[in-house]
């Protein structure tokens, strides 16, 4: 059967637009439809511009500090303008977004701004065209999700709105303790809001090594974040003057100018037409891949965070690389979900690279956690009470290093690099044989001597 492309990619985020360059680049006739702008979650409305607010707020701080080591303000405090923050930073989203439309362009992939709806096994509804491809790649990522169930949900905002505020509120109420939750609400309080953070658990950053989540919430006092565990909304009410009152189940009620979202992300498969198409959807939508990333349709593929699988752009983009060689170059070969670094841009970050130590025990290794905690040389002057915390994970059999968590700044610098060492499978030996570099903070990693029991 002849069909009007090779490759048909749904989604222009950083996975997709990956695959259908190296497709194309391939010789293979590809077609990239994007119903947004070109550069997805990330670029659009996610990493990159919320990484440029954690720069904002963090220089908020920096000068507070700066006053320690003989910086005055003869003119009295720094003041920040939230429009030309929020403004500059759309500038350079549309920057970004328009050199992710030239590299469809320039290596010769169709780009539809439509969107694209799946009819067929091989076949597409984009407008009012129908369409076939050989092979459908689904890389439309997620979106955010908010508690539909709670009375006056629709009064809070999500991730996806943060971006454009007209103008930043005096206090809001942040629903979440994972990493949007977190980084959101350092950002707004940095930014002189009164934030108060509401979390379903009894500690922020299920799943990363405990420590790292205690060590963000004892920061949570010096940022003027108000923090309320074991909670979550019952109901929202709002006034015609757009405040609102947050009611928590715990009886306590919140009164806020802004209510915000942050309780996860949800696979963007709804109205895609997979499910009609014969694709199995999980039960939180997201599409079931094998291995080689392929759907339960044979013909239809799917990569990224609609995957559910590691919601990470790095991943994504290893993902379509891997589809593209696999599938259209005949060269097997398969995203390696072992050791990826994380961060999450609290303030100060936390970042880490393989196991925790319960993890480790979980999977059979007799581990043995080495830990530092100390105050950073920065911080002294700035009379800045501020700690860090690194943890190493070891394999006492064969002295391995399985594990990385660093709490504190630069942490996420830090850890790109240590993840090279715990990729490799290292060990202890060869961090404590590695000359320190000083004075740093990262000196800390090759000097870990202190065991500590968990």
């Amino acid at each position: 059967m002849t069909y009007d492309y090779d490759l048909f990619v749904i989604g222009a985020g950083s996975g997709g637009v990956r695959a259908a360059r190296l497709a194309a680049q391939a010789g293979f006739k590809v077609a990239c439809a994007e119903e947004s702008k070109p550069g997805g979650t990330c670029v659009v409305r996610g990493c990159v511009p919320k990484k440029f607010f954690v720069y904002a707020s963090e220089f908020g701080h920096a000068m507070q500090d700066a006053k320690g080591y003989g910086w005055s303000f003869p003119g009295g405090e720094p003041q920040h303008d939230w429009p030309s923050l929020r403004d500059a930073v759309q500038t350079e989203v549309s920057r970004l977004s328009s050199i992710y439309t030239n590299i469809l362009e320039r290596n010769g992939v169709e780009h539809i701004a439509e969107r694209a709806v799946v009819t067929g096994p091989n076949s597409l509804r984009v407008g009012e065209r129908e369409l076939t491809a050989e092979r459908i790649l689904v890389a439309v990522g997620g979106r955010p999700t908010r508690d539909d169930s709670i009375e006056g949900a629709e009064l809070g905002i999500v991730s996806d709105d943060a971006f454009l505020l007209e103008k930043l509120p005096r206090r809001a109420v942040v629903a979440g303790g994972g990493y949007i939750a977190l980084e959101f609400a350092f950002i707004l309080a940095g930014l002189g809001v009164d934030v108060t953070l509401v979390y379903r658990g009894e500690q922020v950053l299920r799943g990363f090594d405990k420590d790292m989540g205690a060590f963000v919430e004892s920061q949570f006092e010096r940022a003027g974040i108000t923090y309320i565990n074991n909670n979550v909304f019952t109901r929202i009410e709002g006034t015609r003057e757009g405040e609102k009152t947050v009611h928590l189940s715990g009886g306590q009620k919140v009164e806020t100018d802004l209510v915000f979202w942050a309780i996860g992300r949800t696979p963007n498969t709804n109205g895609l037409g997979l499910e009609e198409a014969g694709v199995k959807l999980d039960e939180q939508g997201a599409v079931v891949v094998d291995e080689d990333n392929q759907s339960s349709v044979p013909s239809i593929f799917a990569v990224g965070d609609v995957t559910n699988r590691v919601n990470l752009t790095p991943v994504a983009i290893r993902e379509a690389v891997a589809f593209v060689e696999t599938q259209l170059k005949n060269n097997p070969v398969r995203m390696d979900y072992r050791a990826i670094p994380m961060a999450v841009f609290a303030q100060p970050p936390v970042a880490a690279v393989g196991l925790t130590g319960a993890e480790a025990r979980a999977a059979g290794y007799d581990a043995v956690v080495y830990k530092t905690d100390f105050r950073p040389m920065k911080n002294v002057l700035a009379h800045n009470p501020e700690r860090m915390v690194m943890k190493l994970v070891v394999d006492k059999k064969t002295d391995c290093v399985l594990g990385c968590h660093i709490a504190g700044t630069d942490g996420p610098e830090m850890i790109q690099i240590a993840a090279i060492a715990v990729k490799a499978g290292v060990t202890k030996a060869d961090f404590d044989h590695t000359c320190a570099l000083h004075p740093t903070a990262a000196e800390e990693i090759v000097t870990m001597t202190a065991v500590v029991e968990e």
